[in-house]
């Protein structure tokens, strides 16, 4: 084996891939602008409407839930996206 090539491998087509340029950008386990999306909205509601226990709620369960879909699959966003861009009538 020589310079790390698999046995298998073309010489001069291996290139390595740092993990960071495939997985998804996470902000405290969910997905980067999901997370900021969810944390503006609870903002709105606590301090533009001073209901500060609801937006305190309103910020715990959307997190909670983007967290457990990120968990799930962290691309669920895209996913979605892509779901609802296709008509009903394609089934797959």
């Amino acid at each position: 084996m020589a310079l790390g090539y698999d046995d298998d491998a073309v010489p001069g087509f291996h290139v390595p891939v740092h993990r960071s340029l495939t997985d998804p950008i996470l902000l405290g386990g969910a997905p980067r602008a999901v997370a900021i999306a969810n944390g503006t909205l609870a903002a709105a509601i606590a301090l533009g409407l001073r209901l500060w226990l609801i937006g305190v709620v309103f910020w715990i369960v959307g997190h909670g839930l983007a967290v457990w879909g990120a968990k799930r699959d962290p691309f669920f966003i895209e996913v979605g996206r892509r779901h609802l861009r296709y008509p009903a009538w394609l089934r797959a």
